[in-house]
């Protein structure tokens, strides 16, 4: 019987339709190919990309040639443009700012069509690294509130280019998905004096039928009121707000964590599309008039790793409604991914 599931943070509901549910078989895709002789992200192609901003490694080379393995360049065709002020208005009812920001792609490796399942740990270290080094330097601007890192896997997913890569976008707003997250975190803390994700990491813990996979720093869950079949979140087991505070020591496992995870995505999805985004604090630093300015977050807030599998369109139900129909029930889910016996 379908059940309808609320999630705690974002104050959502969910239907859960696993009557109408699909084995992973049925959700299973194949990679398209795809010939890299043109694709800018490629070795040897660096002419193609706009300069880059950073390279690992950055000795001993000359920028924007051969031999690197991680790059980071500006997107040729960005959402926002670097320069130039906000400049906030109001017109009427509505209001109006410039579209300021910065917009950077990561490109993850020279290598085209392969994805994070294909490469070691340590490579996957080296393109933490990169992201963290361009979320703090992008952070030293006063006029971006927000940085959104994420990562499109499959044209289904948003991405154009199947070469791996990840974005990072900062705005000079704080998103309201964001927002009603942070809220929500500072409200259940004012009451609790406690974190709301760590009290849910210790709640499924207790009754772990939504464990995946879990190593000494990090757990992945399926999540209760999943919007999506096989959606995943990746916690930190320790409190932790922000992604730039990893210790090298939770570097590597979450190199090992979410090498594994998206390797029994591939093993049980076939080769899904997928988006992954990084859930991280905001830029704390204080604004005029406003010394407060997420003060509590270092508290409050824990960040984390959202996975999303495209396997399911959404329809008129759902943008007419705001809820979701999910045909595999999260726990079913977790069982395919962690191997069960009995949902093989």
């Amino acid at each position: 019987m379908s059940e309808l599931r609320k999630d705690p943070i974002l104050d959502h509901w969910v239907i859960i339709a696993a009557e109408r549910g699909r084995r992973p078989c049925e959700f299973a895709t194949e990679a398209t190919p795809e010939l890299s002789t043109s694709c800018p992200f490629c070795g040897g192609n660096e002419h193609m990309t706009p300069p880059e901003i950073a390279a690992i490694p950055s000795e001993g080379r000359v920028p924007n040639t051969e031999g690197w393995e991680i790059r980071v360049v500006p997107n040729k065709f960005p959402a926002l443009a670097i320069d130039g002020e906000v400049d906030r208005a109001g017109i009427g009812l509505f209001d109006r700012m410039r579209g300021v920001g910065a917009h950077e792609v990561i490109i993850e490796s020279p290598q085209h069509n392969i994805d994070l399942p294909d490469m070691s740990c340590e490579h996957i270290v080296k393109v933490l690294d990169a992201s963290i080094e361009r979320v703090v330097d992008l952070r030293i601007d006063p006029r971006f509130r927000h940085t959104v890192l994420f990562r499109n896997h499959g044209a289904i997913a948003g991405a154009s280019l199947n070469h791996p890569h990840s974005q990072i976008i900062a705005l000079p707003i704080v998103p309201k998905l964001v927002r009603d997250k942070l809220i929500a975190a500072r409200e259940h803390y004012l009451r609790k004096e406690r974190c709301i994700f760590c009290d849910l990491i210790e709640q499924e813990l207790a009754m772990p039928e939504r464990v995946v996979l879990q190593n000494d720093h990090f757990i992945v869950l399926s999540v209760f009121a999943a919007r999506f079949p096989f959606e995943l979140n990746i916690y930190p087991r320790q409190h932790q707000h922000d992604f730039v505070l990893m210790s090298e020591e939770q570097k590597w496992a979450l190199a090992d964590i979410l090498h594994e995870t998206l390797c029994r995505y591939r093993s049980i999805l076939g080769s899904p599309p997928y988006n992954m985004m990084i859930q991280s604090a905001p830029n704390t630093t204080p604004r005029a008039g406003h010394p407060e300015y997420w003060g509590t977050i270092s508290y409050d807030y824990h960040w984390h790793i959202e996975l999303v599998p495209r396997l399911t369109k959404i329809a008129g139900f759902e943008w007419g409604s705001g809820f979701y129909i999910n045909p595999v029930s999260p726990e079913q889910a977790a069982g395919f991914l962690r191997g069960d016996e009995d949902t093989a």
